[in-house]
Order: structure tokens, then C-alpha cells, then sequence
């Protein structure tokens, strides 16, 4: 009886389980299909878009070959509760091979153990599956903490029988039946990549910068000191880096350490962080192709031509140097810390060559080595400016003991590695030692500026490509940055100096492991958190003494003014103003009259409203450009009912294409929306921070943003409903069939077609620095 129960138990339970799909059959094709031609344009055009980060489902990353074969894992990297440090999978440096990949729990995707005729591959069975359920309906969250990653045909067959709308492209229209077929014609022939004359033709450097391959390599090679020693430095600040040795080449490279010297193979260094130990005897610097497809979120470009060498031996290598050059060590009290490393190398040269590339050292700490950062990210808010301290006026320059004599108090809290203990935080040495030396810093200043700072205090760029004055908008978790000052005057603006650019770099990029520990993770958020306050500080010291306190606590909203008390001054402004607007003055006087014209930064046309200026209605008649700019201004003003109505974290960014006449080009605009938030020092519970009745919309043109949460298509005869709808919507079914009627929902038959169209225009516009936008974050609700 007992035996029959068991039997019968293990027959219920045999019919309950999961079956795997079955195999699909596929009509081998006679012709062989080509990886290159065929395969990987289709991957790029619907897969790359969500696959290629580490944000990318289950780890697959499609842009390449190599990611394509690597396939997936059910290892997570974003985990907030992470107690142990991960080993790190970052494709084409922690693994080499395929082979390698599986011993670190990696599966394919695209082999197949079905007779020959058909497949049962992972890839195949989603991708079919979606040609069978083509509709998608529901809600998609690709990010999702419990995303399935199924890693045999059983795990499949039971995600496919609980989301028969989950195939893939997941939550977008199926791929066109031609796009099928050559995907999988190309699986049943055994999913092949390139050949390996192909490969080699992929990873070698293109002829044309064969010769500055060599010079810059020579640069970073030479075997003195001091050319070590800059060589060092400049790495640590260049590893995320694309890098092109002619301003308007679409080839690019990546700096990497090597044990082995120019004109051999590469032997990779694959350390977690550019300043850790290489366990070599010598490294060598050397260029390696990127091969894979390119992806905006990821994609910084860096020039290296003859101009930078020039610049780079006047910075370095021509000027005396602080102390007697001499080879650092890899202890991590001294390469985590900068202001110890690299001492001996004049500061001024530091601070001008950050200010040089400050575009691109900030968007490293806004899009570098995080895909997924709403921790991250919400320590800054949604909008604000960033300006520099000029040289001539940073006491850190003009006085370098300073920093050597505050040096201890200049450590973070990447000095512990990847593995931060929690209870640590509990009496933060890190923030007690920011304090301090804010609280030195501050002293310094205010004893040899007496009579304040003015206007001559800020950096005002000295060449055209220069950037005194960069815009950031954060877009829940992700962000971007931007050359000159876009929106409405924003509620903080940050002054950045050298130790404080330093630290956010090091502390934010340099340092920061993705891999890491739940207490690292915490701890650099942090840490941020007071860098972020010490830059607004020093914003607050161009403002009148008597009108800090009041701004100061207008941006931390309930927080008790005591609790940042400790990174104020009482250092006068070297600015007598002439208005009560303090913050609008001074940006404009900034703008108007300090920044050289030659540097090409003017005020936002469409929202920035200057001193004395509301914000107009919606205009009754749309007949000049005047018209459609007041309306575009009408509804950038906070609480528009659009944005009271859209509050989710999920609808931050949207693309706007305006049809035009024909023979007139269609015009692109971002619909950038910034949350209020009541402050930012919050680490969780970010929605009671929020308020929509002051959420606005700025209206850019262009592109903004890596992650569009949103695209819509509206004619110019439609732009008149359209603004109306911004401003007036109401939660009606007749407003909301408005609105889908001028918005590309994922769920829409043509949405590939809307998306190819503004993926194209984008690497039209932007040839050197565009790439694949990411719709991990698309709008999450399809219907």
C-alpha cells in the first residue's frame, strides 16, 4: 500500500512539473547564414536594446558575439542585501573563453540537443514562442528582482506556461517573420560566429591608427619615472574610456594593462579596479579594439590626437614636479587614495587636466560604471548646474602642503576593497574626516579670502571644446550630462574643486565595485551624500551671508539645518548683489558676461525663464515660431496635469518626433520630466519625498538620456491638441484615448518602425558619440 501511495505521489507529481517546450522544427536553410551579415544586424536592431549592460536579463549580453556564446546566468548583479563580494563577470576580461564562461555558471542560450531539423535552444524557443503570442499585454519589468532566468528546457517550459506573453522580445512586438527565419536557420546550422579571419579583422586596429596606436603607446610606455608615474594616473582616469585618435573616426579602444609589451598578444590584467594591485612585474599600457556594438549608456569618448599629446607633456612631463619622482606602491591606503599616489605630480596639473575633460570625468560618475542606479543616484536631484573653481583660486593649487598636510583626512572609503562591514557605519570615520577637512578647508578660505569670492572665482573654460558649465538630470535611475546650463533655473547648483573633483571621481568611479558588498555600496552612497553637500556649500559661498541659511534649508526641506550646519561658512560673498535673487543673478551675470562667447554656452531657449519672466498661457492661435514656443514654454511650468498624473518612477523621459511638412526635416525634442523632491539625503522611501504639484517638464531638443521611458508622434498640426493634453489632461477615457493616440506604446504592431526611426535619426545626428538607446525601461504597461 505504502509503495502504490509512493508511486501514485511521484505520477501527481510527474503530470504537475513543468514540460519542457517542444522542440521547434525548422527548415534547414541550403544557403549558409552569415553571423556578420545577417545575424548580427538583426540582434543589434532588436536584442542590443535590452541586452548589453550589466543591467542586461540574466547577464546575456548580445552585443557582440562573445556575449552571444557566453549566454546567461541566474547569478544576479544588482543585489542591495549582497553580503559576500561576487566574482566579477565582466564580459571580455574576467573570462576569455567560452569555456572559461561555464565554469562561472554560464549557460547557453543557443545550443541545441534536438535531431537535426529541429531545435530546442533557449534563444529559438522565446523567440518562437513570441511568434505564436505576439500580443503583449500586462506589465513587463525586464530589471525585475525576480526575473526568471531559466537555465534548462524544464525551468523554460514552466516560465512559458506562467507568462505565455513573456517570449521575446519581451513586452515589444515579435520579430518580422524574415528576422525569424535567418535567427533561426542560423541556430538549427549551429549558431556560428565569425570565422577566424573575420575575428581578427573585428579585433585588430584599424590601419588608419596604426601609427598613433604606436606614438600614444610609446607615450604611456616610456621608460621614466615621470612618464610612469602620468601614465599611471592618466589610466586610472581613462579605463571606461572609448577612446578615438581622430575627433570624427567611429573606431574605438579601450586603455588596458597588459603583462605583456606592445607588438606581443595582450596578457590582460583583470583587476576589479584600475588602481589595484597587478600582481606583474611590469604592466604594460596597450589599446584593445572595442569590437562589440556600441550602446549610449556605456559609450564616453575620448580623443587622443596630437593636440592631447601636446597638452599632456606641458601638464606632466615638462613642468618640475612636486617631489623627486618616484614609483608608487599598490598598498591600498596609498592607491586608493590620490592625494597620497600621486603627490609628487603638481596639483595644478591634475585640476587642469580634469578641467580639460570635465565633461567626460562627470559623466563617468553620471553613466560609468552603473547601469542600474537608483541607490546611486538618488543622493542627487533631478536637476541641478555644475561649475568649476578656477585654478587661480583654489588654495589646493596655489598651496599644494595643503592637501599633504590634510591628506588622512582626504581617505575614503574605497580604501577597504569591496567588502565595507556594516557595523562600520554605525561611527563613520569616513564622514567624521570630511567633516574635519571641509571644516580646514573652509577655515583656509575664509582667512585668505576675507573679502569673499567673486564672479573671477569661477573657471571660465579657456577653448572652444571646454566646459565651465554642465547640466545634470537625473532620471530616476539612470542620468545624464550635458554641456552648458539646459532647463529652468534649478533649485541647487554645485562649485567643484580639486580635492572635491578628486574624491567624486575616485570614490564614485575608481572605486566603486558593482560586485561588492552591500556595506560598500552603502558606504560610498554615503559618502556622496556629504561630497554632495560640500559642493553645494561652495556654491553658497558666492550668496549673501544672510540668505544661505534660508536657500540651504529651501533644498533639505524637514531636515534640521543643524544636521549640514557643519559644512557652512561664514565667509562673506565677494559679490554685492543688486537683486533678491541671488542664485538667478548670479548665473546670469555668469553667462552673460563671464563666460567667453567662444565656449557657445547660452541659456535654454524654450525654459529658462529669465529674471522678472512668468510662464505664458498656452497661445489661442499656433501660426509663427513664436506660437509653438510659447506653447512648448506653457507647459514647462511645475504641476502641469500631465505630470500630476504620470508620477511614476517609470515615466521620466520621453522622445518626441514632430512630423513636418514634406521636404522640411521632422524635428526631435526630449520631454525631460524632474521630479521634486523634498531633499535627497533619504536612502529608502523616496516616494514621501516626492511631490508631482511641483514636477516639471523641460522641453530639450535633441536627445537627453540613454533610457527613453517613452516615445510619442505627433504632426506639427497636431501640436497645438498635443500641448493642450500636457497642460489640461485629465484622467478621463477621453483624454487617455488622446493620448494613446499620439503616444507608441509597447504593445503597438509598429512600435519597431517608431523606435528604428529615432534609433537612426540619433546615429545620424551624433555619428561619433551616439549609440544604442537601452528600453529596459520603456513605459511598463502594455494594453
Amino acid at each position: 500500500m505504502r509503495f502504490f501511495l509512493f508511486s501514485l505521489a511521484l505520477l501527481l507529481l510527474a503530470a504537475c512539473a513543468p514540460k519542457a517546450p517542444p522542440p521547434v522544427a525548422i527548415e534547414v536553410p541550403e544557403r549558409t547564414i552569415d553571423y556578420l551579415s545577417e545575424v548580427k544586424p538583426i540582434l543589434d536592431r532588436r536584442c542590443v536594446v535590452c541586452h548589453s549592460c550589466y543591467n542586461s536579463p540574466c547577464q546575456l549580453k548580445l552585443s557582440s558575439f562573445d556575449g552571444t556564446d557566453r549566454g546567461a546566468s541566474k547569478k544576479k548583479v544588482y543585489n542591495a542585501m549582497r553580503l559576500k563580494t561576487m566574482d566579477p563577470t565582466r564580459l571580455f576580461i574576467d573570462a576569455q573563453t567560452t569555456a572559461g564562461w561555464r565554469k562561472k555558471d554560464f549557460f547557453s542560450v543557443t545550443e541545441s540537443s534536438a535531431e537535426s531539423g529541429f531545435n530546442n535552444s533557449f534563444m529559438l524557443e522565446l523567440l518562437n514562442h513570441k511568434m505564436h503570442h505576439p500580443k503583449s499585454n500586462g506589465d513587463y519589468y525586464p530589471e525585475a528582482e525576480d526575473l526568471t532566468c531559466a537555465e534548462n528546457s524544464s525551468e523554460l517550459g514552466g516560465y512559458l506556461e506562467k507568462h505565455p506573453n513573456g517570449g521575446m522580445p519581451f513586452g515589444f512586438p515579435p520579430l518580422k517573420k524574415d528576422e525569424f527565419n535567418i535567427i533561426a536557420g542560423w541556430l538549427v546550422q549551429g549558431a556560428h560566429g565569425p570565422t577566424p579571419g573575420e575575428q581578427q579583422a573585428l579585433t585588430a586596429p584599424a590601419k588608419k591608427d596604426l601609427a598613433a596606436i604606436k606614438r600614444w603607446q610609446d607615450f604611456f610606455n616610456t621608460n621614466d619615472i615621470k612618464h610612469a608615474v602620468t601614465a599611471r594616473y592618466l589610466y586610472e582616469h581613462l579605463f571606461l574610456a572609448h577612446i578615438t585618435f581622430d575627433a570624427t573616426g567611429k573606431t574605438f579602444y579601450e586603455l588596458i594593462r597588459s603583462r605583456t609589451p606592445p607588438g606581443e598578444p595582450i596578457d590582460l590584467v583583470a583587476t576589479v579596479r584600475p588602481y589595484d594591485d597587478p600582481q606583474a612585474d611590469k604592466v604594460y599600457y596597450r589599446f584593445r579594439r572595442i569590437h562589440s556594438t556600441i550602446v549610449y549608456k556605456t559609450h564616453m569618448v575620448f580623443t587622443l590626437d596630437d593636440d592631447e599629446m601636446a597638452r599632456l607633456e606641458q601638464l606632466f612631463i615638462k613642468p618640475p614636479w612636486q617631489e623627486m619622482p618616484h614609483t608608487i606602491g599598490y598598498d591600498t591606503r596609498v592607491s586608493a587614495n590620490p592625494f597620497v599616489a600621486f603627490a609628487q605630480i603638481p596639483v595644478r596639473s591634475r585640476y587642469q587636466f580634469l578641467l580639460d575633460h570635465a565633461h567626460y570625468i562627470i559623466m563617468t560618475f553620471i553613466r560609468g560604471p552603473v547601469c542600474r542606479g537608483q541607490i546611486a543616484l538618488n543622493v542627487i536631484p533631478d536637476h541641478f548646474w555644475v561649475m568649476f573653481l578656477d585654478p587661480e583660486f583654489d588654495l589646493s593649487v596655489r598651496y599644494p602642503a595643503f592637501l599633504r598636510l590634510h591628506r588622512d583626512d582626504l581617505k575614503m572609503p574605497i580604501e577597504q576593497g569591496s567588502r565595507f562591514p556594516v557595523l562600520n557605519l554605525i561611527n563613520n570615520p569616513y564622514h567624521k574626516a570630511i567633516q574635519r577637512f571641509f571644516k580646514a578647508r573652509q577655515d583656509f578660505y575664509a582667512a585668505h579670502y576675507f573679502n569673499g569670492l567673486g564672479y573671477e572665482a569661477i573657471w571660465k573654460g579657456n577653448r572652444p571644446d571646454d566646459s565651465p558649465l554642465l547640466t545634470v538630470y537625473r532620471h530616476f535611475d539612470s542620468a545624464s550630462s550635458h554641456k552648458g546650463v539646459l532647463g529652468e533655473l534649478p533649485r541647487t547648483m554645485w562649485v567643484i574643486d580639486y580635492p572635491l573633483f578628486e574624491r567624486i571621481y575616485y570614490a564614485l568611479v575608481a572605486g566603486f565595485d558593482v560586485y561588492g558588498t552591500m556595506g560598500h555600496q552603502l558606504a560610498i552612497r554615503l559618502y556622496m551624500d556629504t561630497l554632495r553637500v560640500e559642493a553645494e556649500s561652495s556654491f553658497l559661498e558666492f550668496m549673501p551671508a544672510d540668505r544661505r541659511k534660508e536657500m540651504l534649508q529651501s533644498w533639505y526641506g524637514k531636515i534640521p539645518y543643524k544636521d549640514i550646519h557643519a559644512f557652512q561658512t561664514a565667509m562673506p560673498s565677494g559679490i554685492a548683489f543688486s537683486t533678491r535673487e541671488p542664485k538667478r543673478e548670479f548665473i546670469e551675470q555668469l553667462v552673460d558676461k563671464w563666460i567667453p562667447k567662444s565656449i557657445g554656452i547660452n541659456f535654454d531657449p524654450i525654459n529658462y525663464l529669465a529674471a522678472g519672466k512668468e510662464y505664458p498661457p498656452l497661445p489661442e492661435k499656433y501660426q509663427s515660431r513664436e506660437d509653438y514656443l510659447q506653447g512648448l514654454r506653457a507647459v514647462s511650468r511645475p504641476g502641469t496635469a500631465f505630470v500630476r498624473l504620470f508620477n511614476d518612477y517609470n515615466a521620466n523621459l520621453a522622445y518626441l518626433r514632430i512630423r513636418m511638412p514634406k521636404g522640411k526635416q521632422d524635428i526631435v525634442a526630449s520631454l525631460v520630466v524632474n521630479r521634486w523632491h523634498d531633499n535627497v539625503t533619504y536612502l529608502f522611501g523616496e516616494k514621501g519625498t516626492l511631490n508631482s504639484r511641483k514636477d516639471r517638464i523641460d522641453v530639450l531638443k535633441g536627445f537627453i538620456g540613454s533610457y527613453p521611458n517613452y516615445f510619442f508622434d505627433v504632426t506639427v498640426a497636431q501640436m497645438p491638441d498635443f500641448l493642450d493634453l500636457l497642460e489640461n489632461m485629465q484622467d478621463t477615457p477621453e483624454d487617455i484615448a488622446r493620448l494613446k493616440h499620439y503616444g507608441v506604446n509597447r504593445s503597438r504592431e509598429d512600435f519597431w518602425p517608431h523606435y528604428d526611426w529615432l534609433q537612426q535619426r540619433f546615429l545620424h545626428d551624433q555619428p561619433v558619440r551616439a549609440g544604442i538607446f537601452d528600453l529596459n525601461r520603456y513605459y511598463f504597461h502594455a494594453d
